[in-house]
Order: C-alpha cells, then sequence, then structure tokens
C-alpha cells in the first residue's frame, strides 16, 4: 500500500508517519509513504526518519495543483493533515489560513479526483463546531466557528463533503480535540509552557484559564485517523475525543508542578478575542462503529511529555527560536 501523507513533517502528521513506518498499525508494516510538505515554521524534517526506505519527502505545496498530479498516481490513499492551525496567527492575519486550509483541500481534492486516487481521510478538528456551555458535540452539530482559523477548516471541511456527494470520493472526516504530545510546535498552550519553564521564564495564561479543552494524546489521535482510513465509511464524520476535560488553569498547574515551578511563574494575559469557552466532543460514534477508545492517560501523557522536551532541548530550542511562538 502507498499512501500519501499531506503535512507530514508537522506535529500531528509526523506522529502518524513514523508509527506508520514503524510497524505500529496492524496490516500495514509494509506500506510505503510519501510526505508532502511545504515546510514552513511548523514543519521539520527532523521529525522524520529521513533515510527510511519506505519514506519519501516531497518539499511541495498542497496548493500546487500540477505537483499533485504528478504525487498521486501509484497512491492507493490520502491522509490529509496538511493545514495552518494556530488561531492567534489567523487573528492577525488569515491570508495563510485561506489559501491552505480551503484552496489547498480544494486543490488536493480536484487532484485526487483527476488522478482516481483511491480512500481519503480529511482531518480537522473540534473547533468547527464554536464553543459548547454544556453537553457535547456529536458530529451532526452545526458548524459555527468563532475564529478564522475555525472559519477556515469548517470551510474545508464542507468541500471535503461536497467532493463526497457530488463525485464520488471515497473520502471522510475527522475533528479531534486539543491534541498534546512529542514534536509539538512550542507555539501551542503545552509546548508553549514546558518550555518557558525549562528556560525559567513565566507562562502566558489567557484570562482567568478557565476555559475548558478537552485533551487528546497524538498516538490516540492517530489510531483513530489510522481506523478511519482503513474501516471509516465514506461521507460519514468521526469525532475523535480525549474523553478528559481540563481547565487552561488545571493543566498550567499540571505542568507547573512536572516541571518544578510555582503558581508565581503564571502570567495572566489580556484574554484572546473570541475565544471559545468550551470544547466537547461525543464520541460514541467512532468507539461504536471502529471500536476507538483513547489508550493514553492524561497524567501519563502529560508527564512523558514535559520528560521528552526536557531531553531534547536541540529540537525545540531550533523550532521555537525560528519564529516568534504566540500563545495558544
Amino acid at each position: 500500500m502507498r499512501i500519501l501523507v499531506t503535512g507530514g513533517a508537522g506535529f500531528i502528521g509526523s506522529h502518524y508517519v513514523r508509527t506508520m513506518l514503524a510497524g505500529g498499525y496492524p496490516g500495514h508494516e509494509d506500506a510505503h509513504v510519501t510526505v508532502l510538505d511545504k515546510l514552513t515554521y511548523a514543519g521539520n524534517r527532523d521529525n522524520l526518519p529521513l533515510g527510511h526506505p519506505r519514506l519519501d519527502l516531497v518539499e511541495g505545496d498542497v496548493c500546487d495543483r500540477p505537483l499533485l498530479r504528478e504525487l498521486l498516481p501509484g497512491h492507493d490513499a490520502v491522509v490529509h493533515f496538511a493545514a495552518e492551525s494556530h488561531v492567534d496567527r489567523s487573528l492577525t492575519t488569515a491570508d495563510a489560513f485561506v489559501r491552505t486550509n480551503i484552496g489547498g483541500t480544494q486543490t488536493l481534492l480536484d487532484a485526487c479526483r483527476e488522478t482516481g486516487t483511491g480512500r481519503i481521510v480529511h482531518v480537522s478538528t473540534d473547533e468547527v463546531y464554536g464553543t459548547i456551555p454544556e453537553g457535547s458535540w456529536t458530529e451532526t452539530h452545526p458548524l459555527l466557528p468563532n475564529s478564522p482559523y475555525a472559519a477556515t477548516k469548517a470551510a474545508s471541511d464542507l468541500i471535503a463533503r461536497a467532493y463526497w456527494r457530488t463525485h464520488g470520493l471515497d473520502l471522510s472526516i475527522t475533528r479531534c480535540s486539543n491534541n498534546y504530545g512529542p514534536h509539538q510546535h512550542p507555539e501551542k498552550l503545552i509546548p508553549l509552557f514546558i518550555t518557558n519553564l525549562l528556560e525559567g521564564g513565566t507562562v502566558p495564561l489567557y484570562g482567568d484559564g478557565l476555559n475548558v479543552r478537552e485533551w487528546l494524546h497524538v498516538d490516540d489521535h492517530c489510531r483513530a485517523v489510522h481506523l478511519v482510513l482503513t474501516r471509516g465509511r465514506a461521507g460519514e464524520i468521526y469525532n475523535v475525543g480525549g474523553g478528559n476535560e481540563q481547565t487552561n488553569l488545571a493543566v498550567t498547574e499540571r505542568l507547573l508542578e512536572l516541571c518544578g515551578a510555582d503558581r508565581t511563574a503564571i502570567r495572566h494575559v489580556t484574554d484572546r478575542k473570541g475565544h471559545d469557552l468550551r470544547y466537547s466532543l461525543d464520541e460514541t460514534k467512532i468507539r461504536e462503529e471502529l471500536g476507538y477508545a483513547p489508550r493514553v492517560p492524561f497524567d501519563r501523557g502529560m508527564a512523558d511529555t514535559v520528560a521528552w522536551y526536557r531531553d531534547n532541548p536541540h529540537w525545540w530550542k531550533a523550532s521555537k527560536h525560528r519564529a516568534d511562538p504566540h500563545p495558544a
């Protein structure tokens, strides 16, 4: 089997690729992976096992239709991770988000249609639903995005669904909760706070810190994406949650503990524009249809993540200081 992974040098995509090449997905131990990545600030060659005999890395843009037409023939499936994903950056300027998240998805799906590529998984986010004060979102909940980032992901979801309905593409959509784990760019909340604390700095906490997120270890997310790739139904959406809701303040306090710091390291900053109060996914569908369940307990995952950043300063220092990080 040959799989094209867009955005495969980023945080989540590279974890999927590394797990695939390490034989972590039964039945696909011999799969060949082609990574297409623009290698922006968030893409990193060091995230990939370069030189692996079943890996090809192509530096390129998901908006480049001629390149996609050249790459896609011979591939059995596409897993589409490529996206601009940092909310704060979308508040400053949304141009790259509209281009990559909407235009890139449309270009990729057109190329898949033109080359007869088979199975496709479009990876999205719970942020397309907006905010929910109580209860949890099912896959049929209306899309009510509140940031330019979330709006572009919602638009890309609708484009993906339209290509399934209109052109008959064998395509499924996943929507995940907040991811964490090793190799995440240190502009995001958890790695930003960890690396700041490891450098003896403070952590910028938005507002009162009571915004609630559901946290999902990247390994659990990638396992769910692969289940959808291999067993999901065309035209369907699958929520992928971590089953662990935490306030940003509670996450911060846990990181302070793990990094040996105290509350004096917290620096409260003005809340983000349009900051969603709470996210919560109902993942009944993927559990019942595909047998998914998260395996990484939050406390263990957090401890392992802090340990990884402590042990790999060469990786995060290069990423962190390559571009100005923003609090997530």
